[in-house]
């Protein structure tokens, strides 16, 4: 058994994870590495690109500024938070204030090391990311879709520094990409509109509270049409192997999560929404193994 001691040391462990959403970190860092095996640099064998010290590093530099990113926004959205998400906010207050900042700092000068063992174009590139998390946090994310389109920039900037580091970009690359951006603009959207409550008490100028909830619905719906018109492209000029079973499921779920956005209200509807999208960038994510690396090597000759 646990002692009391041991009990409040494990809770702050947990708290602290919570913060730094720490299954989202272990997600990105499993997308970047199944990305550079598989579309990035399918020509490398899994050791060289498992054992690359460099690649280690950037990836390491991401986790480590990503989780210095949801500290900080954590802290700027503590009240938000507090009205939103009582239960989560009431685990992450476990850890003061000031040991969070503390880690945050931490966090963004390991990041900043890591990267300059890679290079000094590393560490300017790592340096502007953090201040733009930071700004993010402070202040665009107040404004009105400006803050949306930014948290998604910022969300696939990791697989970037991939692109930088690798030195290739292909149509197969680029569609990809926007498919990833599309669907996080879209769990932007309903995670705002799952958060009217907090927005409003605090001002926060959301899309739902400045032109409504209607209009919020038909943004997301146009969205996840071109989402849907970004597969179809995927599907129509690249052989991706057996991923596309996953972009089939993919079209199958964002119908029914078109169908449901329409019929429900509730926040607690519009969290199993949010959690639907969430599932279908994990269920991407774990299908790029599916990928037929040949036809990837094809578009990269």
């Amino acid at each position: 058994m646990f002692s009391r001691k041991q009990k409040h040391v494990v809770l702050k462990f947990f708290s602290m994870f919570s913060v730094i959403r720490g299954y989202n970190i272990l997600l990105i860092l499993l997308a970047q590495y199944l990305a550079a095996l598989f579309i990035f640099a399918p020509e490398l064998s899994l050791k060289d690109v498992v054992l690359d010290p460099k690649l280690f590093m950037l990836i390491l530099a991401c986790a480590a500024s990503i989780a210095g990113g949801y500290i900080i926004n954590n802290f700027y959205d503590s009240e938000k938070d507090l009205i939103n998400r009582p239960n989560k906010s009431m685990l992450d207050k476990l850890v003061s204030q000031n040991t969070k900042l503390s880690f945050y700092f931490v966090l963004n000068f390991s990041a900043i090391i890591m990267a300059s063992y890679v290079s000094f174009r590393a560490v300017c590139f790592f340096s502007i990311y953090i201040f733009f998390i930071w700004f993010y946090s402070h202040k665009l994310k107040r404004y009105t879709f400006i803050g949306n389109i930014i948290s998604a920039l910022l969300t696939i900037t990791p697989f970037f520094i991939l692109f930088i580091y690798y030195k290739n970009f292909t149509s197969v690359i680029f569609l990809h990409a926007v498919y990833l951006f599309l669907l996080i603009l879209i769990r932007e959207l309903v995670k705002d509109l799952e958060n009217i409550k907090g927005d409003l008490t605090l001002n926060y100028k959301t899309i739902p509270i400045v032109y409504g909830v209607t209009h919020s619905k038909l943004l997301i719906s146009f969205l996840v049409f071109f989402t849907g018109v970004t597969i179809y492209f995927i599907l129509k000029y690249h052989d991706l192997g057996y991923m596309l079973y996953y972009f089939y499921l993919s079209f199958f779920l964002l119908s029914i999560f078109i169908l449901l956005l329409w019929l429900v209200q509730s926040k607690k509807y519009m969290l199993g929404l949010h959690n639907l999208i969430k599932f279908i960038i994990f269920c991407g994510v774990v299908s790029i193994v599916l990928i037929d690396v040949s036809r990837i090597q094809s578009y990269l000759t």
